[in-house]
């Protein structure tokens, strides 16, 4: 059962997955201060309800608060790939390798007859 599970875990599809969905949510910071550092402000602007004295940095957009959530998104996806996705790939490697490796299986008494009959059928 632990065999199973092992194979369950260092499927690369599960690993995938999790990343995907790490990423996943990393990337909605990004969305979010686009949305409220962007498009809002740009609403504002075309139907005039510009608040005064709320941070803008580069005319009407909050650029900080995208470059924040960008470098956030950044950030997580460096550590989600070094800390996961890196030693994951490593360990499917030497698994593979593992595999390779392996001497093949001996011949089971039915193969060393078939091979027989083939190499007689041959001559």
């Amino acid at each position: 059962m632990l065999d199973e599970f092992k194979k369950f875990i260092f499927k690369g599809n599960v690993v995938d997955l999790a990343t995907g969905v790490i990423i996943g949510a990393a990337f909605g910071g990004i969305v979010k201060a686009f949305t409220d550092g962007i498009v809002q402000p740009l609403l504002g602007l075309v139907l005039g309800n510009v608040k005064p004295g709320e941070p803008v940095r580069l005319g009407i957009f909050d650029v900080g608060m995208v470059f924040s959530a960008t470098l956030n998104f950044l950030i997580v996806a460096a550590v989600v790939f070094f800390l996961i996705v890196k030693p994951m790939n490593h360990i499917m490697s030497l698994m593979k390798a593992k595999e390779v490796a392996a001497p093949p299986p001996p011949p089971t008494p039915t193969e060393v007859l078939l091979t027989e009959i083939r190499d007689a059928l041959k001559k």
